[in-house]
Protein backbone atom coordinates (compact mmCIF):
# COMPACT_ATOMS: atom_id res chain seq x y z
CA UNK A 1 0.00 0.00 0.00
CA UNK A 2 2.80 2.44 0.86
CA UNK A 3 4.25 1.76 -2.63
CA UNK A 4 0.95 2.26 -4.53
CA UNK A 5 0.31 5.38 -2.68
CA UNK A 6 4.24 7.09 -2.70
CA UNK A 7 3.78 6.08 -6.54
CA UNK A 8 0.33 7.72 -7.17
CA UNK A 9 1.87 10.55 -5.21
CA UNK A 10 4.88 10.67 -7.37
CA UNK A 11 2.78 10.19 -10.78
CA UNK A 12 0.97 13.27 -10.51
CA UNK A 13 2.87 15.79 -8.09
CA UNK A 14 -0.35 15.25 -5.80
CA UNK A 15 -0.26 17.55 -2.53
CA UNK A 16 -3.59 16.32 -0.60
CA UNK A 17 -4.42 12.97 0.11
CA UNK A 18 -7.40 11.38 1.15
CA UNK A 19 -8.18 8.22 2.51
CA UNK A 20 -11.53 7.30 2.83
CA UNK A 21 -11.76 5.03 5.00
CA UNK A 22 -9.25 3.92 7.34
CA UNK A 23 -11.13 0.71 8.23
CA UNK A 24 -11.15 -0.44 4.97
CA UNK A 25 -7.58 -0.13 4.28
CA UNK A 26 -6.92 -1.75 7.67
CA UNK A 27 -9.88 -4.16 7.30
CA UNK A 28 -7.51 -7.35 7.06
CA UNK A 29 -5.61 -6.37 10.11
CA UNK A 30 -6.94 -8.15 13.45
CA UNK A 31 -4.07 -7.98 15.41
CA UNK A 32 -4.79 -4.61 17.64
CA UNK A 33 -1.08 -4.08 18.19
CA UNK A 34 -0.28 -3.86 14.55
CA UNK A 35 -2.85 -2.43 13.61
CA UNK A 36 -1.96 0.78 15.73
CA UNK A 37 1.91 0.37 14.93
CA UNK A 38 0.82 0.57 10.95
CA UNK A 39 -1.72 3.83 11.68
CA UNK A 40 1.01 5.16 13.43
CA UNK A 41 3.45 4.95 10.56
CA UNK A 42 1.30 5.93 8.09
CA UNK A 43 0.49 8.95 9.30
CA UNK A 44 4.48 9.62 9.98
CA UNK A 45 4.75 8.69 6.67
CA UNK A 46 2.22 10.84 4.93
CA UNK A 47 3.65 13.66 7.11
CA UNK A 48 7.25 12.94 5.64
CA UNK A 49 5.75 13.51 1.79
CA UNK A 50 5.01 16.81 2.67
CA UNK A 51 1.39 16.37 1.83
CA UNK A 52 -1.93 17.21 3.49
CA UNK A 53 -4.11 14.34 4.28
CA UNK A 54 -7.47 13.70 4.91
CA UNK A 55 -8.59 10.82 6.61
CA UNK A 56 -11.92 9.23 7.68
CA UNK A 57 -12.99 7.16 10.15
CA UNK A 58 -16.10 6.05 11.94
CA UNK A 59 -16.49 6.63 15.30
CA UNK A 60 -15.50 3.89 18.17
CA UNK A 61 -18.19 2.56 21.04
CA UNK A 62 -17.71 5.56 23.79
CA UNK A 63 -14.30 6.31 22.16
CA UNK A 64 -13.51 9.02 18.72
CA UNK A 65 -12.65 6.47 16.45
CA UNK A 66 -12.44 2.65 16.12
CA UNK A 67 -9.06 2.25 17.23
CA UNK A 68 -8.79 5.10 20.19
CA UNK A 69 -5.38 6.19 18.52
CA UNK A 70 -6.32 8.54 15.14
CA UNK A 71 -7.53 11.23 17.05
CA UNK A 72 -3.73 11.14 18.61
CA UNK A 73 -1.59 10.96 15.83
CA UNK A 74 -3.38 13.42 14.05
CA UNK A 75 -2.81 17.19 13.65
CA UNK A 76 -6.51 18.03 13.00
CA UNK A 77 -10.07 16.33 14.01
CA UNK A 78 -13.43 17.55 13.40
CA UNK A 79 -15.94 15.18 14.60
CA UNK A 80 -19.12 15.27 12.66
CA UNK A 81 -22.30 14.32 14.23
CA UNK A 82 -25.83 13.25 12.71
CA UNK A 83 -28.21 14.54 15.30
CA UNK A 84 -32.33 13.86 15.75
CA UNK A 85 -34.67 16.08 17.78
CA UNK A 86 -38.29 15.65 17.76
CA UNK A 87 -37.89 13.85 14.74
CA UNK A 88 -35.85 16.26 13.40
CA UNK A 89 -32.20 15.49 12.10
CA UNK A 90 -29.45 17.97 12.02
CA UNK A 91 -26.00 17.54 10.83
CA UNK A 92 -23.44 19.27 12.98
CA UNK A 93 -20.34 19.84 13.38
CA UNK A 94 -17.14 20.23 15.85
CA UNK A 95 -13.64 20.84 15.79
CA UNK A 96 -12.00 18.59 18.33
CA UNK A 97 -8.64 19.69 18.15
CA UNK A 98 -6.28 21.79 15.48
CA UNK A 99 -2.88 21.87 16.45
CA UNK A 100 -0.47 25.30 16.82
CA UNK A 101 -4.42 27.57 15.57
CA UNK A 102 -6.80 28.93 17.35
CA UNK A 103 -10.00 27.23 16.53
CA UNK A 104 -14.05 27.28 17.93
CA UNK A 105 -15.17 24.68 19.94
CA UNK A 106 -18.73 24.92 19.12
CA UNK A 107 -20.73 22.26 17.61
CA UNK A 108 -21.22 24.34 14.02
CA UNK A 109 -24.49 22.83 11.84
CA UNK A 110 -24.06 22.20 8.38
CA UNK A 111 -25.95 21.59 5.40
CA UNK A 112 -25.21 19.35 2.44
CA UNK A 113 -27.23 20.52 -1.10
CA UNK A 114 -26.05 20.49 -5.15
CA UNK A 115 -24.11 23.91 -4.14
CA UNK A 116 -21.41 21.76 -1.58
CA UNK A 117 -21.37 22.00 2.24
CA UNK A 118 -22.30 25.07 4.46
CA UNK A 119 -21.09 25.88 7.50
CA UNK A 120 -22.83 28.35 10.25
CA UNK A 121 -21.79 29.48 13.49
CA UNK A 122 -23.99 29.20 16.58
CA UNK A 123 -22.84 32.38 17.30
CA UNK A 124 -23.40 35.96 16.64
CA UNK A 125 -21.81 37.66 13.66
CA UNK A 126 -20.93 40.63 15.78
CA UNK A 127 -22.02 44.18 16.36
CA UNK A 128 -19.94 45.70 14.25
CA UNK A 129 -22.31 46.46 11.31
CA UNK A 130 -22.72 49.58 9.43
CA UNK A 131 -25.41 51.98 9.85
CA UNK A 132 -27.10 54.72 7.74
CA UNK A 133 -29.77 57.75 8.54
CA UNK A 134 -31.91 57.23 5.10
CA UNK A 135 -35.21 55.87 5.83
CA UNK A 136 -38.27 53.62 3.86
CA UNK A 137 -41.65 53.97 3.97
CA UNK A 138 -43.80 51.24 6.02
CA UNK A 139 -46.29 51.64 2.93
CA UNK A 140 -48.87 53.20 5.48
CA UNK A 141 -48.45 57.12 5.53
CA UNK A 142 -50.03 57.74 8.75
CA UNK A 143 -47.82 55.11 10.11
CA UNK A 144 -44.82 57.12 8.86
CA UNK A 145 -46.36 59.83 10.32
CA UNK A 146 -45.98 58.29 13.69
CA UNK A 147 -42.63 56.98 12.97
CA UNK A 148 -41.03 60.51 12.78
CA UNK A 149 -42.34 61.25 9.10
CA UNK A 150 -40.51 58.91 7.52
CA UNK A 151 -40.38 55.79 8.19
CA UNK A 152 -38.25 52.79 9.23
CA UNK A 153 -34.44 52.89 9.08
CA UNK A 154 -33.02 51.01 6.66
CA UNK A 155 -30.96 47.73 8.11
CA UNK A 156 -33.19 47.99 11.13
CA UNK A 157 -35.27 45.31 12.18
CA UNK A 158 -38.85 45.32 12.71
CA UNK A 159 -40.88 43.73 14.94
CA UNK A 160 -44.96 43.38 14.30
CA UNK A 161 -46.58 41.87 17.36
CA UNK A 162 -50.40 40.85 18.34
CA UNK A 163 -52.62 38.27 18.95
CA UNK A 164 -54.66 36.56 15.97
CA UNK A 165 -56.37 38.09 13.09
CA UNK A 166 -55.01 41.87 14.05
CA UNK A 167 -53.50 42.40 10.67
CA UNK A 168 -49.64 41.53 11.29
CA UNK A 169 -49.62 39.85 7.59
CA UNK A 170 -51.42 42.95 6.13
CA UNK A 171 -48.67 45.46 7.65
CA UNK A 172 -46.09 43.03 6.01
CA UNK A 173 -47.69 43.12 2.81
CA UNK A 174 -47.74 47.12 2.85
CA UNK A 175 -43.74 47.04 3.77
CA UNK A 176 -43.41 44.87 0.70
CA UNK A 177 -45.87 46.32 -1.28
CA UNK A 178 -43.71 50.14 -0.84
CA UNK A 179 -40.35 48.26 -1.37
CA UNK A 180 -41.22 46.78 -4.89
CA UNK A 181 -42.78 50.17 -5.75
CA UNK A 182 -39.05 51.44 -5.16
CA UNK A 183 -37.43 48.98 -6.96
CA UNK A 184 -36.22 46.98 -4.24
CA UNK A 185 -36.11 43.29 -4.40
CA UNK A 186 -37.92 41.67 -1.44
CA UNK A 187 -37.85 38.16 0.11
CA UNK A 188 -41.20 37.13 2.29
CA UNK A 189 -40.41 33.83 4.86
CA UNK A 190 -44.37 32.47 5.05
CA UNK A 191 -44.29 29.35 7.18
CA UNK A 192 -48.31 29.64 7.74
CA UNK A 193 -49.47 30.20 4.19
CA UNK A 194 -48.49 29.64 0.63
CA UNK A 195 -47.38 32.21 -1.67
CA UNK A 196 -50.86 31.95 -4.25
CA UNK A 197 -52.94 32.35 -0.65
CA UNK A 198 -51.25 35.33 0.73
CA UNK A 199 -51.37 36.98 -3.00
CA UNK A 200 -55.13 36.25 -3.11
CA UNK A 201 -55.38 37.36 0.71
CA UNK A 202 -53.95 40.70 -0.08
CA UNK A 203 -56.19 41.83 -3.08
CA UNK A 204 -59.28 41.80 -0.57
CA UNK A 205 -57.43 45.15 1.15
CA UNK A 206 -56.29 46.87 -2.65
CA UNK A 207 -52.80 45.22 -3.04
CA UNK A 208 -51.50 42.73 -5.67
CA UNK A 209 -48.32 41.12 -5.24
CA UNK A 210 -48.86 39.04 -8.05
CA UNK A 211 -47.15 41.65 -10.50
CA UNK A 212 -43.80 41.72 -8.41
CA UNK A 213 -43.38 38.46 -8.26
CA UNK A 214 -43.12 38.03 -12.21
CA UNK A 215 -41.11 41.10 -12.32
CA UNK A 216 -38.81 39.32 -10.25
CA UNK A 217 -38.74 42.21 -7.74
CA UNK A 218 -40.91 39.70 -4.64
CA UNK A 219 -39.56 36.04 -4.06
CA UNK A 220 -41.51 33.75 -1.86
CA UNK A 221 -39.55 31.17 0.56
CA UNK A 222 -42.61 29.36 2.06
CA UNK A 223 -42.15 25.66 3.99
CA UNK A 224 -43.56 24.68 7.23
CA UNK A 225 -41.11 25.48 10.19
CA UNK A 226 -41.16 21.38 10.92
CA UNK A 227 -40.05 20.48 7.90
CA UNK A 228 -36.47 21.44 9.08
CA UNK A 229 -34.03 22.03 12.18
CA UNK A 230 -33.16 25.32 13.43
CA UNK A 231 -30.20 25.65 11.51
CA UNK A 232 -31.11 23.94 8.55
CA UNK A 233 -33.37 26.68 8.21
CA UNK A 234 -30.65 29.38 9.34
CA UNK A 235 -28.08 27.66 6.77
CA UNK A 236 -31.23 28.05 4.07
CA UNK A 237 -32.00 31.41 4.36
CA UNK A 238 -28.02 32.41 4.28
CA UNK A 239 -27.87 31.01 0.73
CA UNK A 240 -31.36 32.41 -0.24
CA UNK A 241 -30.28 35.85 0.85
CA UNK A 242 -26.91 35.47 -0.81
CA UNK A 243 -28.58 34.56 -3.82
CA UNK A 244 -31.39 36.79 -4.42
CA UNK A 245 -30.08 39.91 -2.53
CA UNK A 246 -32.84 41.17 -1.00
CA UNK A 247 -33.18 44.89 -0.06
CA UNK A 248 -36.33 43.82 2.20
CA UNK A 249 -36.80 40.81 4.54
CA UNK A 250 -40.20 39.68 5.86
CA UNK A 251 -40.41 36.44 8.25
CA UNK A 252 -43.89 35.57 8.88
CA UNK A 253 -44.06 33.94 11.15
CA UNK A 254 -41.05 34.00 13.95
CA UNK A 255 -43.48 32.22 16.50
CA UNK A 256 -43.63 28.85 14.50
CA UNK A 257 -40.37 28.12 14.94
CA UNK A 258 -40.90 27.46 18.89
CA UNK A 259 -42.00 24.06 17.79
CA UNK A 260 -38.51 23.34 16.61
CA UNK A 261 -36.72 24.49 20.16
CA UNK A 262 -36.94 25.87 23.12
CA UNK A 263 -36.75 29.54 23.72
CA UNK A 264 -33.65 29.78 24.10
CA UNK A 265 -32.65 27.76 20.39
CA UNK A 266 -35.19 29.51 18.72
CA UNK A 267 -33.86 33.46 19.93
CA UNK A 268 -30.31 32.01 19.37
CA UNK A 269 -30.81 31.13 15.43
CA UNK A 270 -32.92 34.49 15.05
CA UNK A 271 -30.25 36.17 16.21
CA UNK A 272 -27.57 35.05 14.21
CA UNK A 273 -30.39 36.00 11.22
CA UNK A 274 -30.70 39.23 12.50
CA UNK A 275 -27.10 40.31 12.79
CA UNK A 276 -26.75 38.63 9.13
CA UNK A 277 -29.22 40.94 7.97
CA UNK A 278 -27.48 43.69 9.68
CA UNK A 279 -24.46 43.23 8.08
CA UNK A 280 -26.27 42.99 4.41
CA UNK A 281 -28.13 46.64 5.06
CA UNK A 282 -31.22 44.48 4.82
CA UNK A 283 -34.55 45.67 6.45
CA UNK A 284 -36.31 43.10 8.62
CA UNK A 285 -39.79 42.61 9.31
CA UNK A 286 -40.64 40.24 11.67
CA UNK A 287 -44.47 39.23 12.95
CA UNK A 288 -44.74 37.37 15.81
CA UNK A 289 -48.00 35.81 17.53
CA UNK A 290 -48.76 36.83 21.05
CA UNK A 291 -51.00 35.39 23.68
CA UNK A 292 -52.02 36.00 27.10
CA UNK A 293 -51.15 33.00 28.73
CA UNK A 294 -49.80 31.05 31.26
CA UNK A 295 -49.36 34.80 32.60
CA UNK A 296 -47.31 35.90 29.73
CA UNK A 297 -48.50 39.76 28.82
CA UNK A 298 -50.07 40.64 25.55
CA UNK A 299 -46.90 42.96 25.10
CA UNK A 300 -44.53 40.35 25.66
CA UNK A 301 -43.70 38.14 22.81
CA UNK A 302 -43.52 34.24 22.68
CA UNK A 303 -39.77 34.11 21.40
CA UNK A 304 -38.66 36.91 23.07
CA UNK A 305 -36.98 38.34 20.60
CA UNK A 306 -37.94 42.16 21.51
CA UNK A 307 -34.70 43.17 22.67
CA UNK A 308 -33.12 42.25 19.57
CA UNK A 309 -35.78 44.90 16.99
CA UNK A 310 -34.93 48.58 16.47
CA UNK A 311 -38.91 48.67 16.02
CA UNK A 312 -41.80 47.12 17.79
CA UNK A 313 -44.88 47.62 16.12
CA UNK A 314 -47.76 45.91 18.87
CA UNK A 315 -51.45 45.48 17.25
CA UNK A 316 -54.01 44.35 19.59
CA UNK A 317 -57.65 43.98 20.36
CA UNK A 318 -60.35 46.44 21.55
CA UNK A 319 -63.28 45.50 22.61
CA UNK A 320 -65.88 48.15 23.48
CA UNK A 321 -69.87 47.89 23.12
CA UNK A 322 -69.69 44.22 22.25
CA UNK A 323 -67.46 44.28 19.29
CA UNK A 324 -63.81 44.11 18.40
CA UNK A 325 -62.25 46.41 17.06
CA UNK A 326 -58.32 46.63 16.13
CA UNK A 327 -55.63 48.92 17.71
CA UNK A 328 -52.00 49.84 16.95
CA UNK A 329 -49.85 51.72 19.03
CA UNK A 330 -45.31 51.84 18.35
CA UNK A 331 -43.92 50.25 21.79
CA UNK A 332 -40.22 51.66 21.08
CA UNK A 333 -38.37 52.95 17.76
CA UNK A 334 -34.45 53.23 18.46
CA UNK A 335 -33.52 56.50 17.03
CA UNK A 336 -36.71 58.32 15.69
CA UNK A 337 -39.10 60.67 17.45
CA UNK A 338 -41.72 58.16 17.05
CA UNK A 339 -45.95 58.97 18.29
CA UNK A 340 -47.00 57.27 21.75
CA UNK A 341 -50.72 57.62 20.54
CA UNK A 342 -52.97 54.37 19.93
CA UNK A 343 -54.68 54.48 16.23
CA UNK A 344 -57.64 52.72 15.48
CA UNK A 345 -56.43 49.66 12.43
CA UNK A 346 -58.90 49.79 9.63
CA UNK A 347 -58.50 46.86 6.91
CA UNK A 348 -60.33 48.89 4.12
CA UNK A 349 -60.51 47.62 0.42
CA UNK A 350 -57.89 50.33 -0.36
CA UNK A 351 -55.48 48.71 2.34
CA UNK A 352 -54.64 49.38 5.74
CA UNK A 353 -55.82 52.96 7.48
CA UNK A 354 -55.33 54.45 10.80
CA UNK A 355 -57.82 56.57 12.38
CA UNK A 356 -57.80 58.54 15.83
CA UNK A 357 -59.64 57.06 18.54
CA UNK A 358 -62.21 58.66 20.63
CA UNK A 359 -60.95 59.58 24.05
CA UNK A 360 -62.72 61.50 26.04
CA UNK A 361 -65.16 61.23 29.51
CA UNK A 362 -66.83 58.02 28.08
CA UNK A 363 -62.73 56.42 27.73
CA UNK A 364 -61.52 55.19 24.90
CA UNK A 365 -64.01 54.22 21.63
CA UNK A 366 -63.83 52.44 18.64
CA UNK A 367 -65.49 51.03 16.27
CA UNK A 368 -69.21 51.55 15.58
CA UNK A 369 -68.78 53.34 19.36
CA UNK A 370 -66.60 55.87 17.93
CA UNK A 371 -68.96 56.65 15.02
CA UNK A 372 -71.87 57.26 17.50
CA UNK A 373 -69.85 59.51 19.31
CA UNK A 374 -68.41 61.09 16.58
CA UNK A 375 -71.93 61.29 14.86
CA UNK A 376 -73.71 62.93 18.16
CA UNK A 377 -70.66 65.21 18.66
CA UNK A 378 -71.14 66.49 14.73
CA UNK A 379 -75.06 66.94 15.92
CA UNK A 380 -74.55 69.39 18.28
CA UNK A 381 -71.69 71.00 16.77
CA UNK A 382 -74.36 71.49 13.64
CA UNK A 383 -77.45 72.69 16.65
CA UNK A 384 -74.49 74.95 18.11
CA UNK A 385 -74.19 76.50 14.37
CA UNK A 386 -77.69 76.50 13.70
CA UNK A 387 -78.34 78.63 17.14
CA UNK A 388 -75.49 80.76 16.28
CA UNK A 389 -76.85 81.36 13.27
CA UNK A 390 -80.10 82.44 14.74
CA UNK A 391 -78.55 84.81 16.61
CA UNK A 392 -76.65 85.92 13.80
CA UNK A 393 -79.76 86.71 11.35
CA UNK A 394 -81.90 88.30 14.38
CA UNK A 395 -78.57 90.54 15.57
CA UNK A 396 -78.75 91.78 11.62
CA UNK A 397 -82.42 92.46 12.06
CA UNK A 398 -82.26 94.94 14.60
CA UNK A 399 -79.20 96.39 12.97
CA UNK A 400 -81.13 97.30 9.75
CA UNK A 401 -84.34 98.35 12.34
CA UNK A 402 -81.63 100.57 13.79
CA UNK A 403 -80.06 101.56 10.42
CA UNK A 404 -83.67 102.52 9.14
CA UNK A 405 -84.68 104.45 12.47
CA UNK A 406 -81.10 106.50 11.71
CA UNK A 407 -82.48 107.17 8.31
CA UNK A 408 -85.84 108.47 9.32
CA UNK A 409 -84.31 110.50 11.35
CA UNK A 410 -82.30 111.76 9.17
CA UNK A 411 -84.53 112.86 6.84
CA UNK A 412 -87.11 114.27 9.29
CA UNK A 413 -83.79 116.37 10.21
CA UNK A 414 -83.33 117.01 6.76
CA UNK A 415 -87.05 118.36 6.09
CA UNK A 416 -86.39 120.85 9.39
CA UNK A 417 -83.33 122.20 8.30
CA UNK A 418 -84.41 122.92 4.48
CA UNK A 419 -87.50 124.85 6.38
CA UNK A 420 -85.25 126.57 9.29
CA UNK A 421 -82.72 127.83 6.10
CA UNK A 422 -85.72 128.54 3.75
CA UNK A 423 -87.08 131.00 6.69
CA UNK A 424 -83.51 132.93 7.20
CA UNK A 425 -83.68 133.38 3.51
CA UNK A 426 -86.92 134.84 3.97
CA UNK A 427 -85.69 136.92 6.54
CA UNK A 428 -82.21 137.73 4.94
CA UNK A 429 -84.62 138.90 1.50
CA UNK A 430 -86.48 140.88 3.57
CA UNK A 431 -84.44 142.84 5.18
CA UNK A 432 -82.60 143.54 2.32
CA UNK A 433 -85.46 144.75 0.87
CA UNK A 434 -85.83 146.88 4.21
CA UNK A 435 -82.77 148.29 3.59
CA UNK A 436 -83.16 149.24 0.28
CA UNK A 437 -86.23 150.71 1.09
CA UNK A 438 -84.35 153.01 4.06
CA UNK A 439 -81.41 153.73 1.72
CA UNK A 440 -84.19 155.45 -0.89
CA UNK A 441 -86.31 157.23 1.67
CA UNK A 442 -83.12 158.79 2.82
CA UNK A 443 -81.64 159.42 -0.21
CA UNK A 444 -85.19 161.32 -1.02
CA UNK A 445 -84.28 163.06 2.40
CA UNK A 446 -81.42 164.45 1.58
CA UNK A 447 -79.76 162.81 4.78
CA UNK A 448 -76.67 162.48 6.16
CA UNK A 449 -74.17 159.55 4.86
CA UNK A 450 -73.49 159.34 8.65
CA UNK A 451 -76.40 158.41 10.98
CA UNK A 452 -77.00 156.26 13.59
CA UNK A 453 -74.65 157.15 16.20
CA UNK A 454 -71.70 158.01 13.50
CA UNK A 455 -72.18 154.65 11.55
CA UNK A 456 -72.39 154.47 8.48
CA UNK A 457 -76.20 154.04 7.21
CA UNK A 458 -75.77 150.59 5.69
CA UNK A 459 -73.76 149.39 8.56
CA UNK A 460 -76.43 147.78 10.96
CA UNK A 461 -78.01 146.09 8.52
CA UNK A 462 -74.68 144.53 6.41
CA UNK A 463 -73.50 143.40 10.30
CA UNK A 464 -77.27 141.98 10.97
CA UNK A 465 -76.84 140.08 7.81
CA UNK A 466 -73.47 138.97 8.35
CA UNK A 467 -74.61 137.22 12.02
CA UNK A 468 -77.62 135.83 10.48
CA UNK A 469 -75.20 134.19 7.79
CA UNK A 470 -72.75 133.03 10.66
CA UNK A 471 -75.82 131.72 12.77
CA UNK A 472 -76.91 129.95 9.58
CA UNK A 473 -73.48 128.38 9.36
CA UNK A 474 -73.14 127.54 12.75
CA UNK A 475 -76.73 125.97 12.30
CA UNK A 476 -74.97 123.49 9.32
CA UNK A 477 -71.96 123.01 11.13
CA UNK A 478 -73.95 121.47 14.12
CA UNK A 479 -75.61 119.16 11.89
CA UNK A 480 -73.25 117.76 10.42
CA UNK A 481 -71.23 117.07 13.32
Amino acid sequence: MFVRLGYAIDSIGAKRVVLDTLEAIFSSFSNTFILRNELRRLFRWLKDRGVTAVVTGERGDGTLTRHGLEEYVSDCVILLDHRTNNQISTRRLRVIKYRGSVHGSNEYPFLIDNEGISVLPVTSIGLHHEVTNRRVSSGVERLDTMLGGKGYYRGSSILVSGTAGTGKSSLAAHFVDAACRRHERCLYVASEESPNQIIRNMRSIGMDLEPYVEKGLLSFHAVRSGFYSLEMHLAILHKLINQFKPQVFVMDPVTTFISEGDELEVKAMLTRLIDFLKTKQITAMFTSLTSPNEGRGLEQTEVGISSLMDSWLFLRDIEIGGERNRGLYILKSRGTAHSNQIREFLLTDRGVDLVDIYVGPGGVLTGSARKTQEAQEKAAAVKREQEASSRRRALEVKRKNLEAKIAELRAEFESEKQEIEKGIVEDEQREEILAQNQKDMARMRKADVTTNGGRPANENFSSKKTKRRLGSAALRGGTNA
